[in-house]
């Protein structure tokens, strides 16, 4: 089978499976489960399903067991919906992604605090960042730098030369 068509079959069942487990899987253990991604075999017979759940351990393992044991009927649901010549077999496999986002999510506004009262100490103590700031010295041409003393000396021997 054709790439376009696993993603297109893999998008389906991403879509499918998001709409059933929030909407008519009744098990408390898989609320607040995402899919986040599924990747369809080339045949169509097996799907991994990529989940993502803010949590803790004890919350992983229930919505992993919770999946694992909807896992039958999610696939019946799927065969109704998909109207392909196979219903893949589910394999569900946590997706860290989102934890690590909320991870990184809480260190930026941590920093952000951080540099924040810093900011609010500095011009107290006379250290404010504006003035640790130097200009540009350099006389490169590639970083536009340069003095114009030096420039204009050229125009200044060309006119003690006429």
């Amino acid at each position: 089978m054709s790439k376009k068509y696993e993603r297109r079959v893999s998008e389906l069942v991403r879509q499918h499976l998001s709409m059933l487990i929030e909407t008519r899987l009744k098990d408390p253990r898989v609320s607040g489960v995402s899919v986040t991604d599924v990747a369809v075999t080339s045949d169509t017979r097996h799907a991994k399903v990529y989940y993502s759940l803010i949590g803790d351990e004890k919350a992983r393992e229930q919505a992993a067991s919770g999946l694992e044991s909807a896992g039958g009927w999610l696939r019946h649901e799927l065969g109704i919906h998909l109207h392909t010549r196979h219903t893949p077999e589910l394999v569900f496999v946590f997706d860290p992604s989102m934890e690590q986002g909320a991870r990184v999510s809480d260190l930026l506004d941590e920093l952000k605090e951080k540099e924040a009262a810093r900011m609010r100490t500095a011009p107290e103590s006379g250290n404010s960042p504006e003035t640790e700031i130097k200009p540009n010295t350099s006389d490169s041409p590639e970083d536009g730098g340069g003095s114009e003393a030096v420039r204009g000396s050229d125009t200044g021997d060309s006119e003690q030369k006429e």
